[in-house]
């Protein structure tokens, strides 16, 4: 089996003195989906981000393909480039949807710049969409905008926090899409949070709850759905209100 790409162990997060995650153990595998689900406040987000090198736990330890990443330094620039984050709402700026994938690209001063963006552009369905200011597209070609600029970079991961929480179906339906070819074709790791159990269901290789701000069961689809081996995973993945 390859190497797992992260391995979390005894983290916790504490703001002040409130503890708002706590996760005893979780490895992400290469090349999967891993689906993080919970309420509104389980401590989802908290967790991408210190997935994302945003943050640095309070305690425990994370690993990045074998090297520890929680020794009281920030992680290489080296290292925090082969992950990418895409967040909630898009932060895209008010220029072209070309512009706005080409912006990180011309940043770091790489070349093949206009050839790399129409190709990327292409991926995601927005050619037809190049020259539109970003202030003229739905949420679902925001939400796709986002993605491209992410992709752009050919990450190791990629990290998604809830990136159809505010799509129609038919958006919802193009993310998704999306978001299982770049792990088919490109071997992407994504790690994507979400309160949806029907998305998790048709996106996940792993599923991971979170409740109160604890990882409280991680396991394969099938087994998370139908043979959980927590109660309260059970009441969730039923409708309960278990928060």
């Amino acid at each position: 089996m390859s190497e797992a790409v992260y391995s979390l162990s005894e983290i916790v997060m504490r703001y002040g003195d409130r503890e708002v995650c706590r996760v005893d153990h979780l490895d992400v595998p290469p090349g999967s989906i891993t689906v993080v689900m919970g309420p509104n406040g389980a401590g989802k987000s908290t967790l991408l981000r210190l997935m994302g090198f945003l943050d640095s736990p309070t305690s425990g330890d994370i690993l990045f393909r074998g090297e520890l990443c929680t020794n009281g330094s920030e992680p290489p620039l080296a290292m925090r480039r082969r992950v990418t984050m895409v967040f909630q709402a898009p932060s895209l700026f008010q220029r072209s949807v070309e512009k706005n994938v080409a912006y990180g690209l011309e940043v770091r001063g790489e070349e093949n710049v206009e050839a790399r963006v129409a190709e990327m552009l292409e991926t995601v369905g927005l050619s037809h969409l190049a020259k539109a200011k970003t202030s003229t597209l739905s949420g679902g070609e925001a939400q796709r905008v986002a993605l491209a600029r992410a992709l752009i970079f050919e990450p190791e991961v990629l990290l998604l926090d809830e990136p159809t929480s505010n799509l129609d179906p038919e958006s919802v339906g193009l993310v998704e899409s999306l978001i299982s070819k770049t792990v088919k074709e490109r071997g992407t790791t994504v790690v994507l949070v979400t309160q949806n159990v029907f998305q998790a269901r048709r996106l996940a290789d792993r599923v991971a709850l979170m409740l109160d701000g604890t990882l409280i069961e991680v396991g394969a689809p099938d087994d998370v759905f139908t043979h959980p081996q927590d109660s309260r995973t059970d009441a969730f993945v039923r409708g309960v209100m278990v928060y």
